[in-house]
């Protein structure tokens, strides 16, 4: 086994735990958020899938997806096309509004499928290139891969636990 196949595995396991995070649920569920602070389903599944993409466009040194099929237009957020989410506020957490869980999973399945394409270009050796050197130690693109697929399990699962949230709400 190449380590590339590992790290598809990864992705493989976010997309589906995406996928059942935003499964059967309504616009003001995805919108839904634990308290004013907290983030959302949508926020957060937006979030993950604009960091993986806007990383694994830069590893590959190509255009992101959010751009190159229009997804920014087809979201209409208030921002510009190059936010991922990064350091967004309450406010900002509750601007992401979208009416289906559909339109996240299908840019999820868009980021999700070029980033599969990608891994299958690499080496194990590739691994070991370094990307980053603003870093102490500096970063290799296996690190920054990794870093990826942790930022997106960590943010997929908390997805799920306000799903569960959202839902016991639903039936009380």
């Amino acid at each position: 086994m190449r380590s590339t196949d590992l790290l598809v595995d990864a992705f493989n396991r976010i997309q589906q735990t995406v996928r059942h995070a935003v499964k059967g649920l309504t616009a003001e569920e995805l919108a839904f958020r634990v308290d004013e602070d907290a983030n959302s389903v949508a926020w957060l599944i937006w979030h993950l899938s604009r960091v993986q993409d806007d990383h694994i466009a830069d590893a590959a040194g190509t255009s992101q997806v959010w751009s190159d099929d229009a997804w920014d237009r087809r979201f209409g957020l208030p921002f510009p096309a190059e936010d991922t989410g990064y350091g967004h506020d309450a406010d900002e957490v509750s601007a992401v509004r979208v009416p289906s869980g559909e339109l996240l999973t299908a840019y999820h399945d868009a980021v999700h499928d070029r980033t599969i394409r990608y891994l299958g270009t690499l080496s194990d050796a590739d691994l070991d290139q370094v990307i980053d050197e603003s870093w102490n130690p500096p970063v290799t693109l296996g690190v920054r891969l990794v870093s990826v697929v942790n930022d997106d399990i960590q943010h997929a699962g908390q997805a799920a636990f306000v799903r569960g949230v959202a839902l016991r709400r639903r039936s009380h």
